[in-house]
């Protein structure tokens, strides 16, 4: 019944007492009350509710009885798009090229940082503070990472089944995608500079990658509704090459490399090594 006792028909049973009229206020309350205790009973679901069939239909251009025929219910069309949705995230684009730009960049004008030991090593600090900057706005910004992380949720709420195993697969294979970029960027990059993991720690830089875009990872999500918190600046000195201003998402990169990354005793740094890295910049 409703808050007049009145049945969906709007006819009233006979004998029945009017209740008083809620105030918007006081239904507000009471739905949000019911909703909230639904949540708490199923789980928030992470849907495609704001996707109209009807307005897909229209978008492609095709008939209504075509689209029907194809899928009978709507679920069985947005199960299909989930599908789609995770087959399509092309992770390994984000922030991909632009990351390469900055980093050969952020050498090309530091070439006279790579006379010294200690030179190399602020110079490898500037590209993990300017790119792990870098990095986090281009991903805070991006529909893709947007789009990838609420397929994310998604799957979460999705019950057990083929649905769930296949949207599943496709998010993990854009996972490994994205991941093995990042890990290639980072040993090419540290690499060139003199770089190399720590060989007693025993990890690959997969590892590293997945430790370092987890922190991104987090940081976008926070940004999402506490822009401040995760665009926070502090001044830090993780590598003992001199405090500066660093973002979080770039601390937290700078900190992964400090504990997994040493200079490589096998490089020896010569004109042509020099003349190497000048080359790299320009492939």
């Amino acid at each position: 019944m409703g808050d007049d006792d009145r049945p969906a028909d709007g006819s009233r049973t006979p004998g029945a007492r009017r209740r008083r009229r809620l105030s918007d206020a006081e239904t507000a309350q009471r739905m949000l009350r019911a909703a909230t205790e639904m949540v708490g009973r199923s789980g928030l679901t992470v849907s495609l509710d704001h996707l109209s069939f009807e307005d897909v239909i229209r978008e492609a251009g095709v008939a209504r009885s075509a689209a029907y025929r194809r899928w009978p219910y709507k679920d069985l069309f947005f199960g299909d798009l989930l599908k789609e949705l995770a087959r399509a995230v092309e992770l390994s684009s984000v922030a991909g090229r632009e990351s390469e730009a900055l980093v050969r960049r952020v050498i090309a004008e530091r070439l006279d940082w790579l006379d010294t030991p200690a030179s190399r090593r602020r110079l490898l600090v500037e590209v993990l503070r300017l790119g792990g900057e870098h990095d986090f706005e281009m991903l805070a910004g991006s529909i893709a990472w947007r789009s990838y992380l609420a397929l994310h949720a998604t799957v979460q709420s999705l019950p057990p089944g083929e649905l769930r195993d296949e949207v599943a697969a496709a998010l993990a294979e854009s996972e490994r995608g994205f991941l093995e970029r990042v890990a290639a960027s980072w040993e090419r990059w540290a690499g060139l500079l003199g770089y190399r993991i720590r060989p007693e720690l025993g990890i690959s830089p997969a590892v590293v990658a997945t430790l370092a875009s987890a922190t991104l990872r987090g940081l976008t999500l926070m940004a999402a509704v506490t822009p401040e918190a995760a665009r926070q600046r502090v001044t830090a000195d993780p590598f003992g090459t001199g405090p500066a201003e660093w973002s979080l998402a770039a601390l937290g990169a700078a900190s992964v490399a400090a504990t997994v990354f040493e200079e490589d005793p096998t490089v020896t740094w010569t004109e042509a090594r020099v003349a190497a890295v000048r080359a790299a910049l320009s492939d």
